[in-house]
């Protein structure tokens, strides 16, 4: 190991950390060239391919190297919330009817295609240099929405021509689509304020109706990391990185082919930003439909957008000196402090908000950033519950249960078009996500803010 692992986690979680290879593979990190500071792990980590997930890893610009494995398959896989002015009063009468028109508005599950139109080649360039921008021109969302997403909503430096013809077939249909598993389309109500001034700068009050969409690059991102891993395991050879894990094939940052998989790799994270972002204005459309009115008598707005499985070069202080490194978090959220220029305007003051959902049955939480995150994980955070078992094991647990009931009966309306996923997808398969956040608020990595309850789901 060139540097330590280190684990933040209370006594708990680690009991369940130890129960995969996580800590293996958070030490098999710490082997790779060029990793600065340590190997680090987040409280909601679990086993991946090839870092764990939930790892954050930084590397030197020259002599450091760039991972598929510390990205994943789902790149910029992300999190995104909107806040509304509607109340829990207003939604009562209507929740089931709008959990249906969100089933019918946002197309969902297993190669779910079509919200827009199959994009041809010319659009589909512009998709992967523009992000979110793309959808904006298009009429999806507004201008104010790229100031609240993450990166503006598009990496430069987005090479189209380094995606592959397959991964371009497979994500030309699916713009504006949620796909399937852990992704989901959720109603929420914002049940606590641990923060106040925060969440008022964020726009949240108690009794409040918000949105909550995770979802990433579909096809087009899962195969990009496919093919680049392919790619990778002959320049892991040609460049003599010795791996103590083959799933961690890597090549330099500045090799040929370093610099074409970032290419591939941002061309997957704006193709991702402007899928969430026509998502958002499908749910948009669907809330206008059930309660009428428009995005400013609805008070439909952005709260901030995130990605969580991403490699980015960003200057952080390293022993006293301002240094830009390559920083992969993989299952891990940006979490940037109060003042930091890349937090939007009107939160610099409190810092950049952090999303973590949970599982559909108990609650996802809006923290904030922290200097001690800036210090001590370049600027990172968890990015959710963390999963218990495996999808597998779930299916095997939930039986023969009726899921859709017992989460009616919790209080929670839950419309899937695979009753495979709502079985993997249980509460039970997950973390309990507040035990996540008080490690996280232990840690001093991220300082709670709101918590949000689940009472409408929509996955594939």
């Amino acid at each position: 190991m060139r540097v330590p692992a280190r684990i933040f986690a209370t006594e708990s979680l680690v009991e369940a950390i130890r129960k995969d290879q996580s800590v293996q593979q958070a030490c098999n990190v710490a082997h790779l060239p060029g990793i600065v500071r340590a190997s680090l792990v987040m409280p909601d980590v679990h086993e991946g391919y090839g870092f764990p997930i939930g790892g954050v890893a930084a590397f030197d610009l020259k002599e450091g190297i760039v991972s598929p494995g510390g990205v994943g398959y789902d790149i910029n896989c992300g999190v995104r919330l909107i806040c509304t002015h509607l109340t829990k009063e207003d939604l009562e009468p209507k929740l089931k009817q709008l959990v249906h028109q969100l089933q019918r508005d946002v197309p969902a599950g297993v190669g779910s295609e079509g919200a827009i139109f199959t994009l041809n080649d010319r659009d589909l360039d512009e998709v992967m240099v523009e992000g979110a921008r793309w959808a904006v021109k298009r009429g999806f969302g507004q201008e104010e929405d790229l100031a609240f997403t993450e990166a503006g909503g598009a990496l430069p430096g987005a090479n189209p021509d380094a995606v592959s013809p397959r991964a371009r077939e497979r994500g030309a249909p699916q713009v504006g689509t949620l796909g399937s598993g852990n992704h989901f389309c959720e109603i929420q109500l914002v049940e606590e304020v641990f923060y106040p001034e925060a969440a008022e700068a964020f726009g949240l009050g108690l009794g409040q109706v918000t949105f909550m969409i995770h979802c990433g690059s579909r096809g087009l991102g899962y195969q990009v990391c496919d093919d680049f891993l392919d790619l990778m395991r002959l320049g892991a050879k040609k460049y003599g990185i010795d791996l103590p894990d083959p799933q961690l094939v890597s090549v330099p940052v500045n090799s040929p082919e370093g610099e074409r998989y970032l290419g591939a790799m941002r061309a997957a994270a704006n193709f991702a930003w402007a899928n969430r972002q026509v998502i958002m204005a499908l749910v948009e459309k669907a809330v206008a439909r059930v309660f009428g009115g428009d995005r400013r008598t609805l008070g439909f707005r952005l709260v901030y957008d995130v990605a969580h499985n991403i490699a980015k070069v960003e200057e952080h202080l390293v022993e006293g000196k301002k240094r830009k490194v390559i920083v992969h978090r993989k299952g891990a959220t940006r979490a940037f402090p109060a003042g930091h220029p890349e937090t939007p305007a009107p939160y610099r003051e409190m810092g950049q908000p952090v999303l973590i959902p949970g599982d559909m049955g108990r609650a996802s939480y809006v923290l904030v950033g922290t200097e001690k995150a800036m210090a001590e994980c370049w600027g990172s955070s968890a990015h959710g519950a963390g999963r218990m078992l495996s999808r597998t094991a779930a299916r095997r647990a939930a039986g023969r249960r009726n899921l859709v009931k017992e989460m009616g009966e919790a209080g929670v309306v839950v419309a899937a078009r695979s009753p495979k996923t709502l079985a993997e997808e249980m509460p039970e398969a997950y973390k309990d996500v507040s035990l996540v956040v008080e490690a996280l608020e232990e840690a001093g990595l991220a300082r709670a803010v709101a918590k949000l309850r689940p009472v409408g789901v929509v996955k594939g």
